[in-house]
């Protein structure tokens, strides 16, 4: 027996020290981790590298951050990404150091790039803002497995290096923002992997490269800032290219076709010529166009402010004449249009004329006839085709004409109108009381105060056609949703909140579903929960979660202490908006554009909530954990319109208290909450761990870009325009006002976050650097 035990003993030893020998030979060889070190100190040791200085493990155990990531495979870096401090924000270069901007003048990039090339398996190597100077060396090529090389915001300049077009497998080339001064290469078609390109800022000339034509894995070309000339060639045959990106350089040609994959075109501040092709109408899937600071001329083709995604449409500054259709339709989605300084004439559209959608347009500096008390100026110069003095007299006659006769026809439609309305006011009168009353008694019973529908000020355009249209609330019994979740089991389990355990469940031949599960810990009426349920059912908003039905167990007299509510929602597949904000990795983080995105989509659900049903549901649990993203990474928001049956409300009831006028006062907590939803889109989720008293530590570093770069995520102040940010910045200190009178409305909020997201849009339009 003590053989035995013994054997074992010495078995369990030999593969205990098995297991130890093969994961040490997982370990990162010291070759590469004295590589690291060395790239460390050749970039003279940027903040983003501190932890690597006190770090005696594994390299590749260590602990990601937004600046500084690695990655490893088998004993190898796969991945490698440092961010520092260092933004291109220099007028002049001249290819020497520069005390604070560059890395020292002992610095040599050659032998940076010979230490950096001993990571031989590297498959992403990103590098930004680490004022690496000097031109690139060719031997960069031995870095042969790379499929992403991002070099962005540096001091390289010189030509790009021939030999990197012997990099087959690169699929993303990123070297915006340097100062690379030659010829741009024609060589890209080697790379037939190939997916982005982008080198914006720079100092690149000659001709758009024809060899980019040639790939057909293409999504994104941006070569915006340089100095290209020339012809731009078809590109439709780019079947997949979404993002053209050419603005700031001077290109002479026609417009030439566009692939119809087309998402955004930018091609402002050059000098193209002749009319905007038809073509462009049949964009369907364009969101983005700047033609903006051309020679554009003619008529704007009617379908291209009918696109239905078009968003943002700048076509400014160029000589567009002639008068545009006055039945033009604009699409639903387009929110920004441009069309000032052009030589266009006659009327303005209705759907460029309407400011009740928030649409912004912009048309002065053209021969418009607009009201006088416009604030948009039109010009009257010499192209400005005025009639002739005949025309001027006929139109006069033709005018006086039709008042007269219009005025007599007046005059017998008032006298017939006194008459026929006096007979007919006191009957409509009568009638139109009966009718609320009737509305009055319909709606009771969803637990809505009569008070409240008798006034007309409360009753919204969309309750009004929606209110019949909308089926009540689907009832389901326990024994399918104990089915859909496998009777409760915790591998449905989701989580517990404030208000319920949560269940992912399917139902019997339909989609997942997502059950809340509620214990009232209170008497309650089930006829006013029903009530409530059925309005909350009937909230429809493509930023909401939609409420598909209930079942209350439990239920059978009208008061029960053993009530339980199953809440049944749609599920939403993607996570929440937090936690896309803790992630790390640049590229799943979210850009500032995304977030604008997110944070209106959510603002116009709430503002929905507030001033689109009656009653207004206020209180609506706004936090980033309640914000979902489904797989097109649209908002949803959750756990809206509690309030209503959130038990405080019992008991205002059981007290004689109207609910409503509890919701009323509260619309400030919606918008104060809200304003931590801004904040914590700005900094990052610390703002939800540390809360108020974190922002209010922190408010002041908002007044200053300093103080701005201390606090705000590294990600958004990488991708956002300084003008962007300040009016985030501040709408958020206003909703997070101390006092709630000094709160905006949420309709205040929602404009101002599109009026940001507008200036994003120009501004990536534009791709300035900060060298310019």
């Amino acid at each position: 027996m003590l053989q035995t035990g013994s054997m074992r003993h010495f078995h369990l030893l030999l593969v205990l020290s098995w297991f130890l020998s093969i994961r040490s030979s997982y370990e990162l060889p010291f070759a590469q981790t004295h590589a690291l070190l060395q790239l460390r100190t050749y970039l003279e040791n940027p903040t983003s590298l501190e932890v690597w200085g006190n770090y005696y493990g594994d390299f590749c155990n260590i602990s990601p951050s937004a600046r500084m990531s690695i990655e490893c495979e088998d004993n190898s870096v796969t991945e490698l990404k440092i961010m520092g401090d260092k933004p291109v924000n220099v007028k002049q270069f001249n290819g020497l150091a520069i005390p604070n901007q560059t890395l020292s003048e002992s610095f040599s990039i050659d032998s940076f790039v010979t230490t950096l090339v001993r990571l031989s398996s590297l498959r992403v190597l990103s590098l930004v803002s680490l004022g690496i100077w000097g031109p690139l060396p060719d031997k960069i090529h031995r870095l042969s497995l790379l499929e992403i090389l991002d070099l962005s915001s540096n001091f390289l300049y010189g030509t790009i290096p021939q030999k990197i077009s012997t990099m087959v497998k690169l699929h993303t080339l990123t070297i915006n923002a340097n100062y690379f001064n030659s010829t741009i290469p024609d060589w890209f078609d080697s790379l037939s992997h190939l997916r982005a390109l982008s080198l914006n800022s720079n100092r690149l000339k000659g001709s758009f490269p024809s060899s980019l034509c040639k790939i057909k894995t293409l999504t994104d070309i941006s070569l915006s800032h340089n100095d290209l000339s020339g012809k731009l060639p078809d590109l439709s045959t780019l079947t997949g290219l979404h993002v053209l990106n050419l603005g700031d350089n001077h290109l002479d040609s026609e417009l030439p076709l566009m692939p119809k994959s087309a998402v955004t075109v930018l091609l402002s501040k050059n000098s193209f010529s002749g009319k905007i092709p038809k073509q462009f109408g049949e964009l369907v899937q364009l969101q983005h166009l700047d033609l903006s600071s051309n020679n554009l001329s003619g008529i704007p083709p009617s379908p291209l402010f009918s696109l239905p995604n078009i968003r943002f449409m700048n076509l400014a500054s160029n000589t567009l004449s002639g008068s545009l259709p006055n039945k033009l339709t604009c699409g639903s989605k387009l929110g920004y249009v441009d069309i000032s300084s052009n030589k266009l004439l006659g009327e303005l559209p209705s759907c460029l004329a309407g400011t009740s959608d928030r649409r912004v347009v912009k048309y002065g500096g053209n021969c418009l006839t607009v009201d006088s008390q416009g604030s948009q100026h039109q010009t009257r110069g010499s192209y400005c085709k005025q009639p002739s003095v005949k025309k001027f007299q006929a139109v006069k006659i033709g005018v006086a004409v039709v008042c007269i006769t219009g005025l007599v026809l007046i005059l017998v439609l008032l006298v017939f109108g006194v008459f026929f309305c006096r007979k007919r006011c006191h009957l409509r009168k009568t009638h139109g009381q009966d009718a609320l009353l009737k509305t009055v008694r319909d709606n009771s019973a969803a637990g809505v105060s009569s008070e409240l529908l008798a006034s007309a000020r409360f009753i919204s355009h969309a309750m009004k056609i929606g209110a019949q249209a909308n089926p009540v609330c689907r009832v389901f019994s326990i024994e399918e949703l104990k089915e859909a979740t496998k009777d409760f089991h915790e591998s449905t389990y989701m989580g517990e909140g404030s208000m319920g355990k949560l269940y992912k469940g399917k139902l019997e031949n339909g989609p997942y579903v997502a059950i809340r599960s509620l214990s009232p810990s209170k008497k309650c009426s089930i006829q006013t929960l029903k009530g409530r349920l059925d309005l909350l059912s009937k909230l429809h908003h493509p930023n909401l979660v939609s409420l598909l039905g209930h079942c209350i167990d439990g239920g059978g007299q009208d008061h029960s202490n053993t009530l339980k509510l199953h809440l049944v929602y749609e599920y939403i597949p993607n996570g929440n908006y937090r936690a896309h904000l803790s992630e790390f990795s640049p590229e799943k983080a979210l850009k500032w554009s995304d977030r604008l995105a997110i944070l209106i989509g959510v603002a116009k659900a709430v503002h929905f909530l507030h001033s689109g049903v009656i009653p207004g549901c206020f209180r609506n649990q706004l936090k980033t954990n309640n914000i979902l993203l489904d797989e097109h990474h649209i908002p949803k928001l959750s756990d809206y319109g509690m309030s209503l049956i959130r038990e405080e409300i019992e008991k205002l009831e059981a007290n004689g208290e109207s609910p409503i006028a509890c919701q009323k006062t509260s619309v400030e907590d919606d918008v104060y909450n809200f304003g931590f939803i801004l904040f914590e889109s700005l900094v990052g989720t610390i703002a939800s761990e540390k809360g108020e008293e974190y922002f209010l530590t922190e408010k002041a570093s908002f007044g200053s870009q300093d103080g701005r770069r201390k606090i705000v995520d590294p990600i958004v102040l990488t991708t956002c325009s300084q003008e962007s940010l300040s009016i985030a910045v501040s709408i958020t200190t206003k909703c997070i006002s101390p006092e709630p009178s000094c709160r905006p409305s949420f309709e205040d909020v929602l404009w101002n976050l599109q009026y940001a997201a507008q200036v994003q849009a120009t501004a990536d339009a534009d791709q300035k650097s900060d060298s310019t």
